[in-house]
């Protein structure tokens, strides 16, 4: 089965994709690009970070998965984050990392290294490469990535927070949708604007005891003040009042349309 995932070798979404992968990983440079893959078909499943727990959602990922519809959410990954800095020798006058990362890390950069210029790049592994090319540049990446090259590291546990970690699906074709698992996710895009719209959108699960993991608003693109919701559920899609509550939400939310991602069960790797 192939998997693919954000490259290069050695970012955390790729070892997050290796743990639940039985076949071959192979990398692309944008969560969109993993998402079409899937949805037409020239690539088995994909792994998308989804939310950390420090930076919050990751948004490439709810835009992708609000304008692509043949997708099914059949697996999330929990991995912890552990960050390092890691460079040639102690004169870097530069950072280099995915956005998240330096974000994760903003403390102890500010802290240790205020006068250093921070530089987002497309992963944390491509960080790693600019830092083994550029002797002035540091990266921050997983520790191991430092194995086998000429880099050291130069601080480790630098994320801003111990308990960091981020969520992963793991998404496959639409065909593979299925109400079995302890998590549903749903987007839901009203198509309206009134007062009370998302009390009524939240009332169909509140009134069945069903929790709510997570509730986020993206614009749509079609008008300013235009949202579409994406929404956790903390209970699968095989319960009847799950499927009810959906119905529900799918019936006021009638002038525009209800996606079904699926349930699916959590797996935390190290």
């Amino acid at each position: 089965m192939d998997t693919v995932t954000l490259g290069p070798s050695g970012t955390y979404s790729h070892r997050a994709a290796s743990a639940v992968s039985a076949g071959d990983v192979s990398f692309m440079e944008s969560v969109r690009d993993i998402v079409d893959a899937v949805a037409v078909g020239d690539a088995d499943r994909g792994v998308v970070p989804i939310e950390n727990s420090i930076q919050g959602s990751v948004t490439e990922t709810l835009d992708a998965l609000a304008d692509t519809d043949g997708l099914a959410v059949v697996r999330e990954v929990v991995t912890p984050i552990r960050h390092a800095l890691l460079a040639q020798d102690d004169g870097f006058d530069a950072v280099a990392s995915h956005a998240q990362a330096l974000a994760q890390c903003r403390e102890y950069l500010d802290a240790t290294h205020p006068a250093v210029d921070r530089r987002a790049v497309a992963s944390t592994a491509r960080g790693v490469e600019v830092a083994r090319n550029d002797e002035t540049t540091a990266a921050i990446a997983h520790p191991d990535s430092a194995d086998g090259t000429d880099l050291d590291v130069h601080g480790s546990g630098i994320q801003d927070r111990a308990s960091n970690e981020t969520r992963f699906f793991v998404v496959g074709p639409a065909s593979e949708r299925t109400p079995a698992g302890g998590k549903s996710s749903i987007i839901v895009y009203p198509n309206a604007n009134h007062p009370g719209l998302l009390l009524e959108l939240l009332e169909p699960f509140a009134d069945r005891n069903i929790n709510l993991s997570r509730v986020e608003s993206r614009p749509s693109g079609e008008r300013l003040g235009d949202y579409v919701f994406h929404v956790d559920i903390a209970s699968g899609c095989y319960e009847e009042r799950t499927r009810n509550a959906v119905a529900d939400v799918a019936e006021i939310a009638a002038a525009g349309w209800v996606r079904r991602l699926g349930s699916y069960d959590t797996e935390h790797v190290a």
